[in-house]
């Protein structure tokens, strides 16, 4: 009795100051990247049932604590982080997104998989993965974060005429290379409309959540008769319950980096004396840098506001209104773009019945700017680009006064003022596009394993596009020696409708679990054009048609997938898509298009135990995928046309056109690529490190390339034909690895490399296709394609060099031995594709400081360098008897003097390698700016902000297959932004 009246005395006396041990801790959880607010935390003390969960702001309070205490703090998609409670009063808590993505969601085909189930090569890029920077149109978000995937984009504003995108190089010769675009379930045209830069221009890059990219067929088959290049899908954010505003502001600076090395004022005097002393006389009193001129520094104005929350509080709603002016460099090129993004997706009948409405309205309006770099290199630098006296609109330009000074002839083959040309010539667009979709997904009440799910998708847009030109101006050479003006005027509205309609039935019977789906998709693409040659001059007679329609194209599919999953371990995908297309007749219109996949999670077979191996599956896939996407919708039928001036019937005196048959093939069919692909996904150290490894092989069969005819065999000497086979093989790599990780300091790095190469195994009568304009000299032609060789492969002659190792103009080998050099002695030399690419992204927080970069790296590309191999000659010095003209500086180094068969000399293929940093970024988030009402965080960077190459020209990066016949050059860009979250 007395130890328990010891006890008790003891326990009474302890009570309070176990009391004053009990304290209130109160703190704020962040997002670790962005430093945001975090809602709806969930806050536990671990072996407890107490609880807290945080506030709009990310705030909690958790009473009751004693030291030693444990507090779990668990959310949706971040990594579960644990405190020891030692008595702090305050604390902030930064969660980081769980690196784990084997087991977040993954969009597929017509439906969503988990990632640790997936059986195809599929990456996905999330929002916050994100390339930054002044990025203006979507597919720039993604460039060189994805193994396999290159995008190589203009440097004109919007992208220019648009991005050339490539999954694993693409898988034909001829006919399209670009990937099928999905935004939201609704397939993209793969060409932009009138007045419009690009495909992507009208999507605002701020509402766009994820990518996800197919690259291999058992992943893309489920498209079918659009996927043998692969398939992006773009899903863009939806609404939800919390209201959040986020304003995002941008602007950036940017300037030309690097010009075309040509001879100064100064030095051209010198060059003209030395080689061309009959010239000194026409040199002028100017020192004018015409590359300078015809350039500027640029602004970029970005400005986007969403508002996400729920209406009627049960609608999650998300509104969206975004502005983007860009200029580009040349003077008058410029982009200013409105988007409006409506996005709802409400659920009714307890969660049974979900709708999503997303749509999107962008008005594009441009100013486009001529090409007119290659009169920069060549105009005489010592003139001036004014001039009072000249009938040109006050700019100097080369005309004939001696001979006719009243009617100011120009003088002809003479290049013009590339100033005059850009700033009197009004070349504007407009687009107007409206597109998204309409989703039902209902789960049946009385079988709830069972979805229907129908989507409409809807993509119109109406563009305008208007070109006048002055009548004083003298850009164009061939105006008949008058001055010149030309007005035309295209109207062009298209049209995408599409509907996919299927069912899904998920069920798991005891450690087997199906994933069925079947449905129906169809699609039309229909439109107009109308062009006029003059729209102020009714009496200009014009050379463009006046109407230019083309029919409608109508695809096809009915399709099936089914996912078999077995203990957790054994993986099996089959499906199957039949399609038809109306660009083949009747006896060639369907295509069937099977594919299979198994994955093995060799983890859960043989490392269960393993502490160093935290994931790794095996993946094997085979599938067949369609090719049909060539220029003429109607290849296969036989058409007439109106003859010109000679296929005419003459009537005495009248001429009377008659109908001439265009070239067809009613034997077209589909081409088809068959792909293997062999991958491990693998997780390393608790999945701090994670990454895939993918060996693949594509044969290309059937291909569609539009080639010569034999004599007399149709209506025309070329035409679309089923003419051969290509194989590309290629190993992909992939790594992201949390370097650290924990409440004041986050350091992530991602590395991807690829290795491919592609190859032409069968070409039609294995004839040489030659190729490959150069748009200068004689010959024609620097590529072909050819049986055993890469496609666009360089086509050209051996240059000799003499002793000191410089080469000799006019020499090359005589390869065949028959004494004689001539076009029978060209040889297939080094192509455009890459030996290797890599793309290298980092990204460190540091409490409120943030800071990333992104690399990109080409390995053993070559370009054909048409600047200099049509240019770097001495007798081009002399445009006429009256002009002169500039020409490259790498001229010193050759010495040539005349163009002959040296523009096709290999001399002029070059090392395209390049390492790129396309941007730097340095952030601070105030986290409780405006009294914890709001976050700011400000942003500060470089784009494009280093290339090391030692390709001599303006940029190793270009598309045109490797040849270099002046581009439009990147700017470098100083950017300041702002981003503000309530």
């Amino acid at each position: 009795m007395k130890t328990l009246q010891k006890k008790l005395f003891l326990f009474m006396l302890m009570l309070p100051l176990g009391m004053f041990a009990q304290n209130i801790l109160k703190g704020t959880v962040l997002e670790s990247t962005t430093q945001q607010p975090l809602p709806s935390v969930n806050v536990a003390v671990e072996g407890s049932s107490a609880g807290a969960a945080t506030d709009f702001d990310g705030i909690f309070s958790l009473p009751n604590l004693k030291k030693g205490d444990k507090i779990v703090f668990t959310y949706l998609g971040f990594v579960k982080q644990t405190i020891e409670y030692n008595g702090q009063k305050e604390i902030t808590v930064f969660l980081v997104e769980d690196t784990n993505q084997l087991e977040g969601i993954v969009v597929i085909g017509y439906g969503t998989v988990k990632k640790k189930d997936a059986t195809g090569a599929v990456t996905t890029i999330s929002s916050k993965e994100f390339n930054k920077g002044a990025v203006v149109t979507a597919e720039n978000l993604l460039n060189g974060r994805v193994a396999g995937l290159t995008i190589n984009t203009s440097g004109a504003p919007g992208s220019g005429s648009g991005s050339e995108i490539r999954i694993r190089g693409g898988a034909s010769l001829t006919a399209s290379n670009d990937p099928l675009i999905v935004i939201d379930g609704l397939p993209i045209e793969n060409s932009s409309n009138t007045g419009s830069t690009s495909i992507l221009a009208a999507l605002n890059p701020s509402d766009i959540d994820s990518f996800t990219v197919l690259k291999d067929a058992s992943a893309t088959a489920i498209y079918g008769s659009r996927a043998s290049n692969g398939v992006i899908i773009i899903t863009t954010k939806k609404g939800g319950k919390e209201l959040n505003v986020d304003y995002n502001f941008q602007y950036a600076a940017g300037k030309l980096v690097k010009k075309v090395a040509v001879f100064s004022a100064d030095e051209f005097r010198d060059i003209v004396a030395t080689q061309y002393p009959a010239g000194v006389g026409l040199l002028g009193n100017a020192n004018t840098d015409w590359q300078d001129a015809i350039y500027r520094r640029t602004d970029l104005i970005d400005n986007n506001v969403s508002i996400r929350g729920s209406l009627f509080k049960k609608i999650p709603a998300r509104l969206s209104l975004g502005n983007t002016y860009q200029e580009g460099l040349r003077l008058t090129n410029e982009l200013n773009r409105n988007t409006i993004g409506l996005a709802l997706n409400p659920a009714f009948l307890d969660n049974h019945l979900k709708i999503n409405i997303a749509a999107n309205y962008a008005n594009e309006k441009n100013r486009f700017a001529e090409n007119v770099e290659g009169s920069a290199i060549r105009f005489d630098p010592t003139q001036p680009i004014y001039d009072v006296n000249s009938h040109y609109g006050g700019y100097f330009e080369y005309w004939n006064q001696a001979t006719n000074p009243a009617n100011a002839e120009l003088t002809p083959s003479v290049v013009r003022n590339p100033v005059s040309q850009l700033i009197q010539t009004n070349d504007r667009g407009i687009n107007n596009r409206l597109f998204g979709n309409f989703g039902i997904d209902y789960k049946l009440h009385f079988l709830p394993d069972l979805r229907a799910v129908v989507n409409l998708g809807f993509d119109q847009s109406k563009g305008e596009r208007s070109k006048s030109v002055s009548p004083f101006t003298g850009s164009s050479p061939n105006n008949d020696n008058k001055t010149y003006g030309a007005d035309e005027f295209t109207d062009e509205i298209r049209i995408n409708r599409s509907l996919d309609t299927y069912f899904n039935y998920k069920k798991t019977f005891n450690s087997l679990e199906v994933d069925a789906t079947a449905g129906y998709s169809y699609q039309k693409f229909e439109g107009r054009k109308f062009t006029t040659g003059n729209i102020l001059q009714p009496n200009y007679t014009s050379n463009i048609a006046d109407v230019d329609s083309y029919p409608d194209l109508v695809l096809i599919g009915f399709f099936g997938r089914t996912n078999f999953t077995y203990n957790d371990k054994y993986v099996l995908t089959l499906s199957y898509r039949r399609d038809g297309s109306s660009r083949f007749s009747e006896e060639n219109r369907w295509g069937n298009f099977p594919a299979a996949a198994f994955a093995w999670k060799l983890k859960e077979e043989f490392l269960k135990d393993s502490k160093l191996v935290s994931d790794l599956k095996l993946r094997i896939g085979y599938g067949v995928t369609g090719q049909q996407d060539i220029n003429d919708r109607l290849s296969y039928l036989q058409q007439y046309v109106t003859g010109g001036n000679s296929s005419q019937y003459i009537f005495g005196t009248l001429a009377t056109p008659i109908a001439v048959s265009t070239a067809f093939n009613s034997k077209l069919k589909w081409e088809e690529t068959t792909t293997y692909n062999v991958g491990f996904d693998y997780g390393l150290f608790d999945n701090k490190i994670t990454g895939t490894l993918d060996a693949f092989y594509k044969k290309s069969e059937d291909l569609l390339v539009r080639t010569a005819l034999p004599d007399g065999g149709n209506f025309s000497n070329r035409g679309v034909q089923n003419v051969g086979d290509m194989t590309i093989k290629g190993i992909e790599l992939s790594v992201d690895a949390t370097i650290v990780e924990n409440n004041k300091f986050k350091w992530n790095i991602n590395f991807n490399a690829t290795k491919f190469e592609r190859r032409i195994d069968k070409l039609a009568l294995d004839s040489d296709i030659l190729l490959g304009d150069i748009g200068t000299g004689t010959g024609g032609t620097a590529q072909i394609h050819r049986e055993g060789f890469t496609p666009f492969s360089f086509y050209v002659y051996k240059q000799l060099y003499d002793a000191n190792g410089s080469p000799i103009e006019g020499a090359y080998a005589d390869l065949n031995g028959d004494g004689i050099v001539n076009g029978e002695d060209r040889y297939v030399y080094k192509n455009a594709d890459p030996d290797a690419t890599f793309g290298f992204a980092n990204y460190i927080n540091y409490k409120n400081l943030d800071f990333s970069f992104n690399m990109r790296a080409s390995i053993g590309n070559r370009i054909y360098n048409g600047v200099n191999a049509g240019n770097a000659q001495y007798n081009l010095l002399n445009q006429q008897s009256s002009a002169l003209g500039n020409v490259p500086a790498s001229v010193i180094e050759t010495g040539f003097t005349t163009t002959s068969d040296v523009i096709l000399s290999d001399l002029y293929i070059e090392n395209a390698s390049f390492l790129r940093l396309d941007n730097v970024t340095l952030g601070y988030t105030f986290p409780k700016w405006l009294e914890g009402k709001a976050s700011l965080r400000l942003y500060t960077g470089i784009q494009n902000a280093f290339v090391i190459t030692k390709y001599s020209g303006l940029d190793p990066e270009i598309t045109n297959n490797g040849i270099d016949k002046t581009i439009y050059p990147r700017q470098r860009s100083v950017l300041f932004g702002a981003n503000i979250k309530f």
